[in-house]
């Protein structure tokens, strides 16, 4: 007889069977009631092996191509026991053959959210080594089903596309047209051999896509999401399974097969996989992004920052571009300081004279920029209220750098005896505690004896494939550096627990939940045509926080009233990275800026609590008009953008049925001449009567 085990742990419920041959399937995973254990198909429980696990001289068994099902010994794993603690339940399975493992399933809850996070321990408690080709996080079957077989092709998938400049743009496919088929009836039933699938290599764990994803059925209402927590490589795949009649999701960290990862686990030795996060819930894409936004908010270190959302002034966007000095700094920091800024941030270049690229290592203050010291900088910052801040790229040294040159090989990413070398860069390897000491006592002196409150850490190179100097594969390498620097960063906020580090990685190319689990702020893009830059600030609450998220605000030199105000309202319901050069401007666009600042300050509270909704769908970075907006419990504020269209009339149609009053918050709507709205019942209809314009609005409910 087989044996059933039910929970429900804060909104999540799970079902698992335990078979005659004591082997335990994962059957249901979601907020959505568990299907009846006796109307799932034989099938269907047969592929919901809770673990997939393939060691090195296992047989690979089935017809799958490349497909990381099906493992060994990962389908013939023993169940031992379930464990329920407090707020999480562990799993454990044990193989005594031909070598003795264990592997014990951690699943994570969190009060009042519908996301769980889940991982897997392997443990060797035999006497011999054996070598890890793949272990699955989560490995689940029947998505968005219940216990009545549906078309699982009537599911279609959102993936976030991400690029330099043209980050978190979300697509929207069927899986058809991602090559997944549906067995038609009287066919001979077997799974296909197509994958639907997503890997990053190297340490821009989002260089390609976000490690992100949503499925969403219109039948059964019910969206699926997860989140792979990995800075550097991963993969996930989506498939047909139980003889092609469901589909099933498998989410990893890296694999041999796509990542160059193999690990060697010696006797008592345990290795860890990428935690993944997942969850099921009513609705579709907006629903799956809201419990996935609570669940972020969650799991995140605690930080005033995220309660605060202070402005931020850097000089680099549109503005220094790696060139201050002195004589430079002077009148923007006054600038800043006159429209409400409250930190200001010296980006890159303070600390070479000339060309700095390829010799960035020491971290040591110009003289030629700063005749007075950088200290002297600092301090006006200060004295000016704002906090101060520096920028910095700890975990690199450039190849023509007086250190680098110096230090030993050890001390960097190595692959086949030689240093990697990106674009004129080594990359420092944190498992070395040499590497370590000096990240830490450059961040001492910059906090300590500059008294800088805020470093921007920005991360322009990868590493590639990985390191195979003392690691198992290239792939073993760098996941382990990536877990030696977490450590390390944990480590800093131990120590200056109100220092602010912003994650910047080339904009955002390094915005994973293992790093923003850390940091309080995002760096979101580099892209430096502001009207882009809106359709990238409007999409991107559904890869970060919005409390999280940083967007550049960079009025031009040569810009009118509207292109300060479309600047601003692109930042004004996330993070505001001002910069531009503020103190050329005239009066009448600077105090522009300074009303935008000043309308944030008055809404900014909202953010950290409130839920982003995207009216008209999520855009895409050359869309016409586009929307979105935070949403608590009694308003919604609302941006509006109009970037290029031939048509002047725009309609949203909100979700609430009780909107109360509608009022334009930004610009102040006694001298605009160029926009106008109407409400009728739940639907707002906008008049823009030109391109390029942007408005904030407040929807009371």
């Amino acid at each position: 007889m087989s044996q059933i085990y039910k929970y429900h742990i804060h909104g999540t419920n799970l079902l698992f069977e335990v078979n005659d041959q004591h082997v335990i399937k994962l059957l249901h995973l979601s907020s959505t009631a568990c299907p009846d254990p006796n109307r799932i198909s034989a099938e269907r429980k047969q592929a919901s092996t809770l673990v997939e696990l393939q060691l090195t001289g296992f047989n690979s068994p089935g017809h799958k191509g490349i497909r990381l099902s099906n493992t060994l010994p990962g389908s013939e794993l023993k169940f031992k026991d379930i464990v329920q603690q407090k707020d999480k339940l562990i799993v454990t399975q044990n193989y005594e053959q031909s070598c003795s493992l264990m592997v014990e399933t951690h699943f994570q809850f969190y009060s009042g959210i519908r996301t769980v996070q889940v991982w897997n321990v392997v443990t060797n408690i035999g006497h011999e080594d054996f070598g890890i080709e793949y272990v699955s996080s989560l490995n689940v079957v029947g998505i968005n089903n219940g216990d009545t077989p549906m078309k699982y092709t009537d599911n279609t998938v959102y993936l976030p596309h991400n690029s330099w400049t043209g980050e978190n743009q979300w697509k929207k496919y069927s899986l058809e047209d991602l090559g997944l088929l549906y067995a038609l009836d009287g066919e001979k039933l077997q799974d296909s051999t197509k994958v639907i699938a997503v890997s990053n290599n190297s340490s821009w764990s989002c260089s390609q896509f976000a490690p992100i994803g949503v499925v969403e059925n219109i039948n059964t209402r019910v969206a699926t999401y997860w989140q792979v927590e990995s800075s550097g490589a991963w993969h996930w795949e989506l498939e047909d399974a139980a003889q092609g009649k469901e589909l099933a999701l498998r989410l990893s960290g890296p694999t041999e097969l796509h990542n160059h990862w193999w690990k060697n686990l010696k006797p008592q030795t345990s290795f860890t996989t990428v935690p993944v996060s997942f969850g099921a819930v009513p609705g579709g894409f907006e629903e799956a992004i809201w419990e996935l936004t609570r669940y972020r908010r969650a799991i995140r270190r605690p930080s005033r920052d995220n309660e605060q959302l202070p402005v931020i002034f850097n000089d680099y966007m549109n503005c220094l571009s790696g060139d201050p000095t002195t004589a430079k700094e002077i009148p923007l920091i006054d600038a800043a300081a006159k429209i409400g800024c409250e930190y200001f941030v010296i980006d890159c270049g303070w600390y070479s004279d000339g060309y700095w690229w390829d010799n960035v290592g020491e971290w040591q203050p110009a003289q030629q920029r700063f005749p007075g010291g950088i200290k002297e900088v600092i301090d006006y910052i200060k004295d000016k209220g704002m906090t101060a801040g520096l920028w910095l790229e700890i975990e690199v040294m450039g190849i023509n750098s007086r250190l680098a040159q110096k230090l030993p090989d050890d001390w960097f990413f190595v692959r086949h005896g030689k240093r990697i070398i990106d674009n004129s860069r080594y990359h420092l390897d944190f498992r070395n505690s040499a590497v370590r000491d000096y990240a830490t006592a450059v961040i001492d002196r910059l906090v300590r004896d500059y008294g800088v409150g805020y470093i921007k850490m920005d991360y322009n190179i990868t590493t590639g494939i990985g390191s195979g100097h003392d690691s198992d594969s290239f792939g073993d390498g760098l996941l382990e550096h990536n877990r030696a620097y977490l450590k390390w960063l944990d480590g800093i906020f131990d120590i200056y627990p109100e220092l602010v580090i912003e994650n910047c990685g080339s904009g955002g190319m390094r915005h994973d939940y293992q790093m923003l689990s850390r940091h309080s702020i995002q760096s979101i893009t580099d892209q430096t045509e502001y009207v882009r830059n809106g359709a990238i600030a409007a999409a991107c609450a559904a890869n970060v926080t919005p409390e999280q998220a940083a967007i550049w605000s960079y009025p031009l030199r040569e810009g009118d009233q509207e292109e300060v105000i479309f600047n601003m309202v692109n930042a004004m319901l996330l993070r505001i990275h001002q910069s531009g050069h503020l103190n050329e401007l005239t009066e009448d666009r600077l105090q522009l800026v300074k009303q935008g600042i000043d309308v944030y300050k008055g809404i900014r509270q909202y953010l950290p609590i409130g839920r982003p909704v995207w009216p008209t769908g999520i855009p895409l970075i050359d869309d016409e008009w586009f929307t979105y907006g935070i949403e608590t419990e009694d308003r919604i504020y609302l941006a509006v953008w109009r970037a290029e269209s031939l048509q002047n009339h725009f309609t949203v149609r909100l979700h609430s049925e009780n909107i109360q009053s509608v009022t334009q918050l930004y610009p102040a709507p006694d001298l605009d001449r160029h926009t106008a709205f109407e409400l009728h019942g739940s639907t707002l209809s906008f008049s823009f009567n030109r391109n390029k314009l942007a408005r904030l609005y407040e929807i009371r409910k």
